[in-house]
């Protein structure tokens, strides 16, 4: 694949699939925290149930940090900071700049040839993930009860585009070549984010509208930031396995690992990170999977999400496709909750000839079936997809911290 269209498919990946920010707010947990420590990357731990944890160290900065009014001058400094070897702007608060020394370093654990093996994955993989981060992920985010609530009831709730729109870095940055590379910018972005999950946590308990409709009373726990992590990742890899994509072993593991790392990177401690595959589909079925469920918050956000493309000349973009395919990846029963209409053309083609148009395209049949129209149309929805949110996307972009709830007496854009 070349660059332009691996590059079109991460933007597509992130502005979607990040859509949450990282910023899972569902409902309390069925069972209790049976997720051994055995098998995250420190393969030991304290066992404590992440939703009783959160981020003490960024959280108590942030909030003293919003409380003295320092936050505008701060996000004015930082909008200079871009690239992951670049030294912190001078004039920042001593205790931020102490904080942010301390999160952008790497785990001692990071393998340089893991990375590799995800630029590897990524650059064979880039229409793949780009329709997968929108469609799989970024609509899972909207059935994610508290990451829904969050994202509506939030600044970002007010303006989705530019909250998707800087967003968009996180799947942007970690499918680039040099995303941890001094000349990257995954490291910034996800200290960024870490920061503004702090301030959330600070902001959201202040607002009646998200305190009358959570079942927390603080968001952002680290069980909520691994249930979004499972929604991208590990839900790729499910649907790419049930494809039958063929994905050498290191390749799927660098994949894998570049997550891992992103995960440490936006504070998650390391005995919620899974070592493997398994280990993530195990805990994904107690943190992910039970806690699907419809908000009135999550319909809104559907709807405006799959009318982003609206702007977008290209037929086969239009709410309904783009509906059809979110149905198709996630079943009838998430579709139907957030109110997508069955399509009666597009349902049964995406059912009937996905399948056979991946195998074609992979090289796995020797002979072409007859889905001829079918092939063609397919090819070019996934390689439009890939460019469906790139009007929206501004250069460059700033992730700032928020001083302010979303002010639901204005209507939202």
């Amino acid at each position: 694949m070349d660059a332009i269209n691996r590059r079109n498919a991460m933007k597509i990946g992130g502005i979607l699939g990040a859509a949450g920010a990282f910023a899972a707010t569902g409902p309390a947990r069925a069972q209790p925290w049976t997720w051994s420590p055995d098998g995250s990357v420190a393969g030991t731990g304290t066992g404590a149930d992440p939703m009783t944890v959160w981020d003490p160290e960024a959280d108590a900065l942030v909030a003293g940090l919003i409380d003295r009014g320092e936050v505008p001058s701060i996000n004015e400094l930082l909008r200079t900071w871009k690239t992951n070897g670049q030294p912190l702007p001078a004039g920042l608060p001593s205790d931020l700049r102490d904080f942010m020394e301390y999160a952008r370093r790497l785990p001692q654990w990071t393998d340089p040839a893991q990375l590799d093996a995800a630029i590897r994955f990524n650059k064979k993989r880039g229409l793949y993930l780009g329709v997968l981060y929108g469609f799989a992920s970024g609509m899972m985010s909207t059935v994610i009860p508290k990451e829904a609530r969050a994202v509506y009831y939030s600044k970002g709730g007010h303006d989705l585009k530019d909250r998707i729109t800087k967003t968009a870095k996180l799947g942007y940055d970690i499918g680039n070549a040099n995303a941890y590379a001094a000349d990257g910018e995954m490291i910034v972005t996800c200290v960024k984010t870490r920061l503004v999950h702090a301030a959330v946590r600070h902001l959201l308990p202040q607002s009646p509208h998200w305190v009358n409709s959570a079942q927390e009373d603080v968001p952002i726990s680290q069980n909520d930031i691994m249930v979004t992590w499972h929604s991208l990742p590990t839900t790729v890899m499910k649907h790419l396995t049930a494809w039958n994509v063929p994905i050498p072993a290191d390749e799927s593991a660098g994949f894998l690992h570049s997550w891992q790392v992103a995960a440490h990177l936006l504070g998650v401690r390391d005995e919620y990170i899974p070592r493997s595959w398994p280990a993530a589909d195990a805990q994904a079925a107690q943190v992910l999977d039970p806690i699907i469920a419809v908000t009135p918050e999550g319909v809104k956000l559907a709807d405006r999400l799959l009318g982003l493309g609206a702007n977008i000349d290209f037929a086969l973009l239009s709410k309904p496709v783009l509906g059809a395919f979110t149905r198709f990846l996630l079943g009838d029963t998430i579709a139907d909750g957030l109110a997508i209409p069955r399509e009666p053309v597009w349902d049964p083609l995406l059912r009937l000839s996905w399948g056979p148009f991946i195998a074609v395209r992979e090289g796995l049949l020797t002979a072409v079936p007859p889905i001829g129209d079918p092939y063609w149309l397919l090819d070019e929805f996934l390689r439009k997809a890939a460019l469906i949110y790139l009007a929206e996307l501004r250069m460059p972009i700033s992730i700032e911290i928020p001083t302010m709830n979303r002010d639901m007496t204005q209507p939202h854009r």
